[in-house]
């Protein structure tokens, strides 16, 4: 598709303000329909050929992206190439743009679900040439690249994610391998076997080779880390794991190997921690000096991300030694920082992913183990994603997820009468209904008294309030009340939230004032 030059962009008569309003001086034709959603190719069409619009006058016809049907129609109809903008007419400036550059729409997908394929494809496409076998020979050629496992990870390869399993003995194999497996498929690149702080396991350790047997035959070749301050386990498994977490001052001579270390600035047998950020990387430093000389090979700093009240200094430290020591492969703990913080943890990733994207941090270590940072290895795997871009904004995919990008400018005409709503009194039915979430789905029993005599189970609210209308007799009341409910279970699911009938899905957010 060459570039176009004139467009024609069609649409109903309460969007056409703002299309006028974004469309930057293109021609515009206004349909009789109110909303653009209620057109048709079939409509449209008509309209146009009624109106005269003659194929020599127009190069491209863009149509609302909430048209239903292919633009082809319209195409065959009025010989004028004819594609799918975008859903809300406030992305019609992106989307002219990104046309006059040669952008490619459809006639079938909106344009705004194509930038999101477009930039999605590009990030594959970075990813791709990363996994390319000569990328990673020379790649690994240089000093701030190493490999973990099978995993090359530094400067030159995306920021490597780190889902840490925390207290693996506890859960034991199967429980162990369950949380594994949903981090992978969440995004992660490293598996992380987390041991129990003040305990020795050797007996679970010797179930490592299993863990990474069954990850493979699930389709996951990925390295094993083994996180432990225990030097008796961290023995037991040299032979077992791809990566080590946490070396100190305090076991760094009894723990010589060839693998893949991290290094952590603290002696944790006399308790010290260097706090300014000066004395932390001083510190570190003359530890890696200490660990090369004594055999190590891969040592992979940690400065340690530490949760406010001293993340800034935490991260001057990291800023300091990346300054000393350009060419070091970099580890950062982020999920302690967004686990002891009460707030979303979306946002607090993408920023800590930021953070570590311009201070070259190349592992990012993180863990779901509270409700309130349930999803984080996905929110980091997004994030770094972004951040493969210069600027992670504007790309067609984002993190925005409880707040939007730009408030809607929809407005409506009120009709000549206006009414206050007004609540009347509702009469019990024979029938009710109880409403929960479970493994991703809705489900839905229907009672008689105490007696459940049906449950429903499905994954749209339309198909399981069509399927109780099919079933039994209820009032409109009711099945309002039955629809909003489960749009309910549907957002909490979509958003990863408990569910409880007739409890609100958020609490306001009040501010005392002044």
């Amino acid at each position: 598709m060459e570039k176009p030059r004139r467009i024609l962009l069609v649409t109903g008569r309460l969007a056409e303000p703002l299309v006028r309003k974004y469309s930057e001086g293109y021609d515009v034709f206004v349909t009789p329909v109110s909303v653009a959603a209620f057109l048709t190719p079939e409509l449209i069409a008509r309209y146009l050929k009624k109106a005269g619009v003659k194929s020599e006058e127009y190069d491209l016809i863009l149509v609302p992206g909430l048209v239903r049907g292919s633009a082809q129609l319209i195409e065959d109809e009025l010989g004028i190439p004819a594609y799918k903008g975008p859903r809300n007419a406030m992305d019609l400036s992106q989307v002219l743009k990104a046309l006059e550059e040669g952008f490619k729409l459809s006639k079938e997908i909106p344009a705004d679900e194509l930038f999101s394929f477009d930039a999605l494809k590009r990030v594959e496409d970075i990813r791709n040439k990363t996994r390319n076998r000569n990328y990673i020979e020379e790649a690994l050629k240089k000093p701030w690249n190493v490999l973990i496992g099978n995993l090359p990870v530094g400067r030159d390869f995306p920021a490597r994610i780190l889902g840490e399993v925390v207290d693996s003995p506890k859960l034991g194999v199967e429980k162990t391998l369950e949380k594994a497996l949903y981090y992978l498929r969440e995004g992660a690149d490293i598996i992380d076997i987390g041991m129990v702080a003040g305990e020795t396991n050797l007996n679970f350790i010797e179930k490592l080779p299993e863990i990474r047997e069954r990850l493979k035959e699930a389709g996951f070749d990925v390295p094993i880390s083994f996180d432990s301050l225990n030097t008796s386990e961290i023995e037991s498994a040299l032979d077992y794991a791809d990566l080590f977490l946490s070396v100190d001052e305090g076991n760094l001579e009894a723990l010589v190997t060839e693998k893949p270390v991290v290094l952590i600035p603290t002696n944790q047998r006399k308790g010290y921690f260097p706090t300014k950020p000066a004395e932390r990387v001083e510190f570190l430093e003359k530890l890696k000096e200490g660990a090369l000389d004594l055999g190590y090979k891969t040592i992979i700093p940690d400065l340690i991300l530490e949760h406010v009240p001293h993340l800034a200094r935490s991260i001057a430290a990291f800023q300091l030694y990346r300054e000393r020591n350009p060419e070091d492969v970099l580890l950062a703990g982020v999920g302690n920082v967004v686990e002891l913080y009460d707030a979303d943890s979306v946002g607090m990733n993408a920023l800590l992913a930021g953070i570590a994207k311009e201070l070259s941090i190349n592992l990012l270590l993180t863990t779901e183990v509270s409700a309130k940072v349930k999803g984080s290895v996905r929110e980091l795997r997004r994030a770094v994603d972004m951040d493969l871009f210069d600027i992670p904004k504007n790309l067609g995919f984002d993190l925005l997820i409880l707040k939007e990008k730009r408030e809607s400018e929809w407005q409506f005409e009120p009709a000549r009468e206006v009414i206050e709503a007004e609540e009347k009194p509702v009469e019990l039915e024979p029938i009710y209904f109880r409403i929960w979430v479970e493994d991703g789905r809705i489900w839905v029993n229907a009672h008689r008294g105490t007696e459940a005599v049906l449950t429903i189970v499905g994954d749209e609210p339309n198909a399981i309030i069509d399927t109780i209308l099919e079933r039994f007799e209820i009032s409109p009341r009711h099945a309002f009340y039955l629809g909003r409910e489960l749009e309910r279970a549907h957002t909490a699911l979509k958003l990863r939230r408990s569910y409880i009938q007739e409890v609100e899905l958020f609490r306001e957010f009040y501010w005392s004032g002044r």
